[in-house]
């Protein structure tokens, strides 16, 4: 016992609360039935002044109803790219306690088409979603006036 006295005085050790505040009802969320949905939801909440501006990779964390719980963005980049961290898209989804996963991205370039670098981070992200049993269900290129699904291209 006094040995667990002075460890707990020695070491500061930080609590972790794992907490998902919501104020909505599942029924009053939008549902995903098809890559259109996404990308109006997403189109309606991007800030429409840097769409074509600067690049960023947001999620939409979906329930297993497909019923989004919440968007997240995952990073904001410069003018051709922007870095996406595997580990911030899985502490959203695990907080969110989601089950599923659209991931988006704008091309301020306006070009709809995946690049190698769009693909490479799509798979590195399905791979680790699998570990977690996390459905990744769609990437959408986003741009203001269309969009490119990974699913419905062949791609994912």
């Amino acid at each position: 016992m006094e040995t667990l006295a002075r460890f707990t005085q020695t070491f500061q050790v930080a609590e972790i609360d794992l907490i998902y505040k919501t104020g909505f009802n599942v029924t009053e969320r939008p549902k995903i039935t098809q890559a259109t949905d996404a990308y109006e939801l997403l189109l309606k909440n991007w800030n429409q002044g840097r769409l074509g501006f600067v690049e960023e990779f947001k999620i939409l964390l979906l329930n297993q109803g497909n019923f989004v719980l919440g968007e997240y963005q995952v990073s904001q980049g410069g003018v051709s790219a922007t870095s996406v961290d595997v580990r911030l898209i899985f502490a959203a989804a695990l907080k969110a306690n989601a089950s599923g996963l659209i991931l988006a991205h704008n091309h301020p370039s306006g070009q709809l088409y995946p690049s190698d670098a769009d693909r490479s981070a799509t798979r590195r992200i399905c791979e680790a979603a699998t570990l977690f049993q996390i459905d990744v269900l769609d990437h959408l290129i986003i741009t203001s006036g269309s969009f490119y699904s990974f699913l419905e291209g062949g791609d994912l």
